[in-house]
């Protein structure tokens, strides 16, 4: 069977994996296979970021430079690396080709921020002054994620059980090498204990989380195990049957603690997660549904999701419990919307896919998991905790709709998500539950419970959040959004009625089947029914994955749930809805998270990103930064869209470094106004929301920046830094200084090299004296928390 173009991108992604890069042969290559023209090939290639077509290193360094990552320093360790590896100028590569450093959108690790991939391995948080600690790491070790198995290490009756959560953001904080040293611990024990993966508990603040079940079934809770403390761990709840064992492991203990002074089991562990659980707090706001079962049950562990009622939906809908339209009766009753950020009623858009065309013409069905928002990371803690869920709502809406295809489509960035929905639908398969793979022609005789399902993988270009845009994609062009009518609910993939929902919708609706619409309808608010997941992240104490009630205010999210800004900062802003949202200000934190309320606050929900900002942020940088993501992303189809989002940015540009007039600020409103008006796609249309929400709440901020001042001390061209006569001459600035912008004179005050100064900030955050200031506009804007009351002279 000849090769479809639908097979290009992950052809080219094929060939950039082996080259690292896509070579002009590689390209013609490609071309005479599929039978396109080689314009149309490399049109492909440069459209999407991740292709590149010169040669690169054998790994790649991707500093994720997302909101979250972006306001805790993300530029300093990107530029950190550069230095640490040697790269100047335009070049991104090392000169022994072994490494090539790029930024990143989002790698979905917000609340480890800033955060880094190397490969498939994540690290985070990462500092400037570890960069070369995290590269030796890298090279010592190449960690493997494994996600197509549940680790488990037990003969006999289990008499224990040992949690750990090994996604991407808790395997980036040392996740899996702690449960390597459980593992160790269980096959050196005779006491069977069972070692295993869990679905993610979302406290990303908490890990590595380690979670023990002793043999009288009490549950001890350890945030932030490192892996020292995992053999006193072990030797507290599972002491040795035997006495010569016992005395073995006590004697091992002992010379544990002698030779490397660990005291053993750490501070506060240990304790009931009702009383000694910092993440009781986090835990009790919340009701899982999505989430359901998190931190308890294996992500790949199928047994333990039917035990739990999994697939008990599908069920109704295989053995003709429910009919076709009882599940669109179920799903208009629940009020269950759009979870992408459209917010459209999600019966609604299946009924019309329903009823494009006669019953048993070719239908498909799409789940979009182009998670590219940053500071968004909630679809893949999804897919990579609670696969099984999201599958069986893909099956229900194919069985539903009759669909002859399904098309899982999933963020490059995302690596073990994609490695885990390929292992989930695999054990579906051998499960009985129908989900195989496309092969062959696509025919007319398949029958209601036939269909083909394939994971395919995007390339990086966050239009492809767009429906129309992202077909194109899937079927191997570029991916531009097209005029809509017609709609995919009427002509999409293939040219077939296409239904497209996001993960966390399709993983909503296997409650909804299965316990009834008026179980998921009884939460949240008139308008806004159910729970909602948000990626907490920023400048917030716990940050992760939460799933809590509609109409939740902003507050208790960020107060009760997130434990607030850290201590001595206050709470300036909320962002909400990535790119297309706004910057929710402190007047307004009182609004609840529901479409109506957002939206009259100039705000959308979004898909769910919700970054907290504090005082050291400035809303102009803020603002600068998503136009600066927007300009980038645009496909360039709509004139207002590529220029204007140009234009905005230029302003903004000049806004942050004192070149700005009254004038820019006057053509900033125009462009808010009007660029919407001109584009095509969402992108466009939403892209002045968050500059238009600095415009009306932080105009003050703005006036100021005209002044030639930031307030925040944020914005490099407009600051300076000095150190007073506070000085102690300790040289701890001098050490952590990148660029040796401060000469170390120990016992002496210290001076800043204001040429060579990059404005990182890490002498200010090192200062035990606080004598280290930011000046700005001719006045002290920020200075180290340690200064003295009365300070000393610059």
């Amino acid at each position: 069977m000849a090769v479809e173009r639908t097979q290009l991108v992950a052809m080219l992604q094929a060939i950039q994996a082996r080259d690292h890069y896509l070579a002009p042969e590689a390209l013609r290559r490609v071309a005479e296979e599929l039978g396109l023209s080689l314009a149309a090939v490399v049109g492909v290639a440069t459209f999407y970021s991740q292709f590149r077509l010169r040669p690169a290193g054998a790994h790649t360094v991707r500093v994720c430079v997302g909101t979250a990552c972006h306001v805790k320093g993300a530029e300093t360790v990107y530029a950190a690396f550069r230095r640490e590896l040697g790269i100047e100028g335009e070049d991104d590569t090392d000169a022994a080709r072994r490494f090539t450093v790029e930024k990143v959108a989002c790698i979905g690790c917000c609340m480890l921020a800033p955060a880094v991939q190397i490969d498939a391995v994540t690290y985070g948080p990462v500092e400037p002054a570890s960069v070369g600690e995290v590269l030796r790491d890298f090279l010592a070790r190449r960690t493997e994620r494994d996600g197509s198995r549940t680790r488990r290490r037990a003969e006999g009756l289990p008499r224990g059980e040992v949690r750990v959560c090994c996604c991407s953001s808790c395997s980036a904080a040392g996740a899996e090498t702690v449960v390597r040293a459980f593992e160790e611990e269980a096959g050196r024990a005779t006491v069977p204990v069972v070692v295993q993966d869990v679905g993610c508990s979302g406290k990303s603040f908490a890990a590595p989380l380690v979670e023990v079940v002793d043999g009288d079934g009490n549950l001890h809770t350890y945030p932030g195990l490192s892996v020292h403390g995992v053999a006193a761990a072990w030797r507290k709840h599972f002491p040795e049957s035997t006495v010569f064992a016992r005395w073995r492991q006590k004697l091992q203990g002992g010379l544990e603690t002698l030779l490397t002074g660990d005291p053993g089991v750490p501070s506060g562990a240990g304790q009931d997660a009702s009383g000694g659980d910092p993440g009781a707090p986090y835990e009790k706001a919340q009701v899982r549904v999505v989430t359901e079962g998190a931190g308890v049950r294996g992500p790949l562990d199928i047994e333990a999701y039917r035990a739990a009622g999994g697939f008990g939906g599908w069920q109704y809908c295989r053995d003709g419990i429910l009919a076709p339209d009882d599940v669109i009766e179920r799903l208009k009753v629940s009020g269950l919307r759009g979870r992408g950020g459209g917010g459209f009623p999600t019966w609604q858009k299946w009924t019309s896919v329903m009823e494009a065309t006669p019953c048993g013409a070719p239908r498909a069905i799409i789940c979009n998991a182009d998670e590219g928002d940053p500071g968004a990371f909630m679809d893949r803690m999804i897919l990579e905790s609670f696969p099984f869920r999201v599958i069986e709502g893909l099956v229900i809406a194919a069985w539903t709709l009759k669909a002859r295809e399904i098309v899982i489509y999933v963020r490059a960035e995302y690596p073990l998500a994609v490695e885990r929905m390929k292992a989930a639908l695999r054990l579906c398969s051998e499960a009985g539950v129908p989900v195989g793979e496309i092969s062959g022609t696509r025919g007319e005789d398949e029958t209601a419970t036939s269909w083909g399902v394939r994971v395919v993988e995007g390339a990086g270009a966050f239009v492809c959040g767009e429906e129309t845009a992202l077909i194109a994609s899937v079927e191997g062009y570029r991916g531009s959004p097209r005029y809509r009518p017609p709609y995919p609910s009427a002509k999409g993939l293939h040219g077939w009625p296409t239904l497209i929902n996001n993960v966390e919708t399709f993983a909503s609706v296997p409650m909804i089947v299965r316990d009834g619409a008026e179980a998921f309808a009884a939460l949240g608010t008139h308008g806004s029914r159910g729970t909602k997941t948000f990626a907490l992240a920023g400048k917030v104490a716990r940050g992760g994955l939460i799933e809590i009630p509609m109409g939740m205010s902003l507050r208790t999210i960020v107060e009760r749930v997130g434990g607030g800004v850290p201590p001595g900062r206050q709470l300036k802003a909320v962002q909400i809805g990535g790119p297309s949202g706004c910057c929710v200000p402190l007047e307004s934190i009182d609004t609840p998270v529901d479409y109506k309320a957002l939206h009259r606050i100039g705000g959308i929900m979004g898909s769910g990103g919700l970054v907290v900002l504090d005082d050291h942020d400035c809303m102009v940088d803020i603002a600068h930064y998503f136009m600066s993501f927007t300009a980038r992303e645009s496909c360039g189809k709509c004139t207002f869209c590529r220029i204007g989002t140009e234009r905005m940015l230029e302003t903004l540009e000049r806004l942050c470094t004192g070149k700005a007039t009254a004038r820019d600020v006057d053509d900033l409103e125009y462009l808010t106004s009007w660029v919407p008006q001109g584009s095509l796609c969402g992108l466009g249309r939403t892209a002045p929301n968050p500059v238009a929400s600095v415009l009306r709440f932080y105009r003050e901020e703005i006036d100021a920046h005209l002044d030639g001042c930031c307030p925040a001390g944020k914005c490099a061209a407009l600051v300076r830094y000095a150190i007073t006569t506070d000085c102690i001459g300790c040289t701890r600035c001098a050490q952590h200084c990148p660029v040796d912008a401060i000469t170390p004179r120990p016992h002496q005050r210290h001076e800043i090299d204001d040429d060579l100064c990059t404005r990182c900030d890490a002498c200010r955050q090192v200062c035990p004296a606080g004598a280290v200031i930011v000046r700005s506009g001719g006045r002290i804007v920020r200075r180290a928390s340690a200064a003295p009351q009365a300070g000393g002279e610059a």
